[in-house]
């Protein structure tokens, strides 16, 4: 496995966007993908949408890993997203990319026509991009708010929000941070307390020049100044203990024409604290054991194993989709696994003796000992059970997710930061307690867990996608949201004719930022912490 030279962060800008909206101007948002092979792409991050604009400069970077020893093949897509959903099929696509990472690196500033296909120009449409490598993991907590800020609206007082630059080596001033919430009618705005990497806030140098610009927000993205004020970190750090730092915002024409102007408003920096934040290599290194589970789905709609038409159907090859999955998800894990003991289950069949249905039956027959020896285990006990079982159903997912669940509490209790467990479910896709499921997974959230679905055959999966939370926070039935978004959901067939890489990379592409997510939320460090190197 090659090792990760360094993180990288890319800084997107755009110019020039095709106009895709009636009465208005597109809603850009910018993705990355990498090739996955097998002509399929990976998604590994994407930017912030931003209203009405044509030329956006994109808060939110994109981090991508960077391996010298690999060609990695990068496509950049700029979508109009009209719709709260995360799937970008049914976005306008305004243009895109492809490039390597080498070239982008290697360049201090990577700019290019947009294409609408190869040799197909989007308008005049082009994208800069720029990297700066991620050195330092400390992170800047900041808590601001202003005082009497400049009315700009005629009807009703100012809609202020705010962006933070800094100062480039080249003397330019780049965006690292743009204020979520826009305070509506409000000349004395208290914001909610943000943070940004301190690699991104200011390169690691505490004094290098940064710029605060404070405006009224307007719907047509046509915002009015109120005004500006210069700083940097080290002033900053003042803040905190109950006592706030303060700067006068100026507006330079309201300066230059009035002679007896004071001041727009006061930017309160309420606090301002630097803590390290820390990576999924660092919980892993020190000391991290992830537990994988296997649940699979056993259920009649599978179709008879002894017939070719079935997915247990078992090929002259030896093979299934079943197998497929547990082997290409299985092999990433293992190696975090010191014992390489897996517990495997199934669900939906009819068990020996009684023929009593299972929701939870291990794969070994042995509920004392469900764990398997390794991967090859895992697939050895799936051969054997086959012809003993009966397949039936329903298809019920919330007694496995509980199981494991009922672990994840468990080492929860310890308070440190030494397990996390995996499972995960193949599936042909008919879910029967739907409600029960969503009730399991909200519970999930609040554990060190994450459950990975993949969906065999070709049924319609559109109960996966809904427990997948990416269009938005999954609730359970009473309402509740998850504390976070712990399930990832891939249907097999688009990795059919890939190499089997391409389905562990995408379905485990979620699970070092959920772990991580997990352990900030609970405020546990690392069993062993990195040593912290500072620049």
């Amino acid at each position: 496995m090659a090792a990760c030279v360094s993180r990288v962060e890319l800084s997107v800008t755009c110019r020039d966007l095709l106009d895709r909206d009636l009465g208005s101007r597109s809603d850009p948002l910018c993705v990355v993908l990498q090739d996955a092979g097998g002509g399929c792409w990976a998604e590994l991050d994407r930017t912030e949408r931003i209203k009405n604009c044509q030329t956006p400069e994109f808060c939110k970077k994109l981090v991508v890993d960077y391996y010298f020893e690999k060609v990695q093949k990068l496509k950049f897509g700029v979508y109009d997203i009209d719709n709260k959903s995360f799937d970008l099929n049914d976005d306008d696509y305004l243009g895109g990319i492809e490039c390597t990472l080498g070239q982008v690196v290697s360049s201090s500033v990577f700019t290019r026509p947009l294409e609408l296909k190869q040799g197909k120009p989007a308008g005049k449409g082009v994208i800069t991009i720029s990297a700066e490598e991620i050195k330092d993991t400390r992170v800047v907590y900041l808590e601001i708010e202003a005082r009497n800020l400049d009315k700009k609206d005629l009807l009703g007082k100012s809609d202020p929000f705010f962006e933070l630059y800094k100062q480039s080596d080249a003397g330019t001033w780049q965006l690292v941070y743009r204020s979520e919430v826009v305070i509506k009618n409000n000349l004395n705005p208290c914001w909610r307390k943000f943070s940004v990497p301190l690699q991104t806030f200011c390169s690691g140098d505490f004094n290098k020049p940064l710029k605060v610009q404070c405006a009224d927000h307007d719907s047509d993205g046509s915002h009015d100044l109120i005004g500006t004020f210069e700083t940097n970190l080290a002033q900053l750090q003042k803040a905190g203990d109950g006592s706030a730092v303060e700067f006068e915002c100026i507006h330079p024409e309201k300066k230059r024409k009035k002679k007896n102007y004071k001041n727009s408003g006061i930017f309160r920096i309420k606090s301002c604290k630097i803590e390290t934040e820390y990576s999924f290599l660092d919980y892993i290194m020190g000391g991290c054991q992830i537990n994988f589970t296997v649940g699979v789905d056993f259920t009649g709609s599978n179709g008879d194993p002894r017939s070719p038409d079935s997915l247990h159907y078992i090929s002259p090859d030896g093979i299934n989709e079943y197998l497929v999955a547990i082997w290409s998800v299985g092999s990433v894990v293992q190696d975090y696994d010191t014992d390489k003991l897996f517990p495997a289950f199934g669900f939906g069949a009819q068990v020996p003796p009684n023929w009593q249905v299972s929701h939870e039956f291990p794969l070994n027959f042995n509920p004392s000992n469900p764990y398997c020896q390794g991967i090859q285990g895992i697939v050895d006990a799936y051969r054997q059970i086959l012809p003993q079982i009966r397949l039936y159903g329903p298809t019920n997912f919330s007694p496995i997710i509980n199981h494991v669940a009922r672990f994840a509490a468990h080492s929860a209790q310890q308070g440190t930061a030494s397990q996390y467990f995996i499972l995960l479910i193949i599936t042909d896709g008919e879910i029967t307690d739907l409600d029960q499921t969503r009730q399991a997974i909200v519970n999930a959230s609040k554990l060190p867990m994450s459950i990975i679905i993949v969906g065999v055959g070709e049924a319609d999966f559109k109960a996966m996608e809904f427990l997948d939370g990416d269009n938005g926070v999954l609730k359970s039935l009473t309402g509740e949201p998850a504390a976070r978004d712990i399930v990832q959901f891939v249907p097999f067939r688009q990795f059919k004719n890939a190499p089997r890489e391409a389905l562990s990379q995408t379905v485990l592409a979620e699970v070092p930022k959920q772990l991580v997510s997990y352990y900030r939320w609970q405020g546990w460090p690392p069993v062993k912490p990195p040593e912290v190197k500072t620049m």
